[in-house]
């Protein structure tokens, strides 16, 4: 199989005008660096470079007890997170009637930040669960 030089070049970014030197100096290099047919190597680099490192955040600490707190419920506005949420609220008027639920939709979608919605959260509960959408 030929190889096109010029496609060849051009594709990993060199001038095809390195092709224009002598042609005896062409032929010097040919004779003293010549590789068997089908063992040609391309030296190519990798344009992704090294992605930034992963700032990992703790879990937030459990509570010791739900009893007498206030807890959200969060919807991300998924098909069906709000009647989700709803059977938990009721789970939990029925089996811990002390627990205080607070349904509340997201702003946006379920990787967007609400910073009005989070500060509400940290300002008057005690924990939240959310619902996300698939």
């Amino acid at each position: 199989m030929k190889i096109n030089r010029r496609k060849l070049l051009s594709l990993l970014g060199v001038s095809p005008a390195i092709l224009a030197g002598s042609p005896a100096v062409a032929d010097d290099k040919k004779k003293k660096h010549a590789v068997p047919h089908g063992q040609e190597k391309v030296e190519t680099l990798n344009p992704k470079g090294l992605p930034p490192p992963i700032q990992l955040f703790p879990m937030a600490p459990r509570l010791d007890t739900v009893d007498g707190k206030t807890i959200f419920l969060v919807s991300d506005g998924f098909a069906g997170a709000d009647r989700f949420l709803n059977q938990i609220a009721v789970w939990f008027s029925k089996n811990k009637p002390s627990v205080k639920t607070v349904y509340r939709l997201k702003a946006g979608s379920y990787f967007d930040n609400d910073p009005k919605l989070m500060a509400e959260i940290k300002a008057s509960g005690n924990a939240m669960i959310m619902a996300y959408g698939h």
